[in-house]
């Protein structure tokens, strides 16, 4: 069998299960079966997002390798009927696609095991024939459901199949809970941590900013004049001020291509993961900006030039109130300092630029492209 695994964290996640996927199958298949699990990282889903096309993509690339069963692993959202898909297999072709954002954001690792584990059993095992007792959605009742799948995974369930379709079973997620379990997945597949060294030359623009600013008397006058909430808005601000800066500098912002609900769907998606994916970079450097500007001013203030500049006497509530600003003011001078980077740094971290990615790859190397 295969994993064939998009490039980047898909591949990481293949590459990792790989190492105990042959003994763990062989365990619970029993009669003495085994598994040779091969990893293969290609843009497989370059250019589309359209499940029966990648399907059939998977259906092609395992033809030509005569692989018995393949299982794909993708970080796109995979949308059909206006519901998110968990997984979409094919007991015919021996074929399984599996949508990591709908697993989530936490144990990413053990339920993509997990998953693909259940896929494959099923898959591996006997197949029921007939077509009798057909659902009104078009799920065939004859092919056996991933009863455990579906209960740790709750809430995944059933989903319609087209007639026409290469799969014969799907399971999606609906419903606000499966919206913020595929956002959260989305998130996390997007590593926003990864963007806090992509923003050097802001990072390197804010502590300059910080440091200048902590030396100012009249900082240290407009920190202690400040209640709670203003700073609270200061640094909402100034927060949101270089969200905006890196999404619209970036271009990140997604915009659909088609004139269709499940488009504009899925362009809202996307861009509610990059404002959060951005988000939680830039709150990641403010927190850092607040830790370092608090360990400067311990260092550099003085409490009797402090004292005579501002009447007030140099305590811990100072020390906090004055990093706390100067992370705001500091922030700000980041934003502008964003502008020098290179953008690849900040596209990395949204699905858009990825894909983008992808279809460049398929363009400097065209005989790796999946045939469709």
């Amino acid at each position: 069998m295969a994993l064939l695994a998009d490039p980047d964290s898909p591949t990481d996640i293949a590459r990792r299960m790989a190492r105990m996927l042959p003994d763990r199958l062989a365990e619970k298949a029993g009669e003495g079966r085994q598994f040779d699990v091969k990893v293969v990282s290609e843009p497989f889903t370059s250019g589309t997002e359209d499940p029966p096309t990648l399907m059939r993509r998977i259906m092609d690339r395992g033809s030509r390798e005569d692989w018995d069963i393949v299982v794909a692993l993708t970080d796109l959202p995979l949308h059909s009927h206006g519901r998110k898909i968990v997984v979409d297999l094919s007991h015919e072709h021996g074929l399984a696609l599996l949508s990591l954002p709908s697993l989530g954001g936490l144990r990413l690792q053990t339920r993509a095991r997990q998953a693909v584990e259940e896929a494959v059993l099923g898959l591996a095992g006997p197949r029921t024939t007939g077509t009798e007792g057909t659902g009104t959605e078009g799920l065939p009742r004859s092919q056996p459901l991933l009863g455990p799948f579906a209960a740790r995974l709750t809430p995944v369930r059933p989903g319609p199949v087209g007639q026409e379709e290469t799969a014969d079973l799907r399971y999606v997620v609906g419903g606000p809970r499966g919206y913020l379990r595929v956002l959260v997945g989305m998130v996390r597949a997007n590593r926003p941590w990864r963007l806090v060294p992509g923003l050097s030359k802001a990072l390197a623009a804010a502590l300059a900013t910080g440091a200048v600013a902590t030396l100012d008397s009249t900082t240290w006058s407009l920190a202690g004049a400040l209640s709670a909430p203003r700073l609270v808005i200061a640094m909402v601000g100034s927060v949101g001020l270089m969200i905006g800066w890196l999404i619209v500098d970036g271009e990140l912002w997604h915009r659909a291509t088609e004139a269709s609900p499940e488009a504009g769907q899925r362009a809202r998606l996307y861009n509610t993961s990059t404002v959060l994916t951005v988000g939680i970079g830039v709150l990641a450097c403010y927190a850092g900006l607040m830790v370092i500007n608090l360990v400067w001013a311990l260092f550099i203030l003085n409490d009797r030039v402090f004292a005579s500049m501002t009447q007030t006497p140099l305590h811990a509530t100072e020390y906090l109130t004055l990093s706390w600003f100067v992370a705001s003011v500091a922030t700000v001078g980041g934003a502008l300092g964003s502008g020098l980077e290179s953008d690849e740094a900040i596209r990395a971290a949204t699905y858009s630029e990825r894909e983008k990615e992808r279809r460049h790859m398929l363009q400097d190397d065209p005989g790796d492209q999946p045939v469709t």
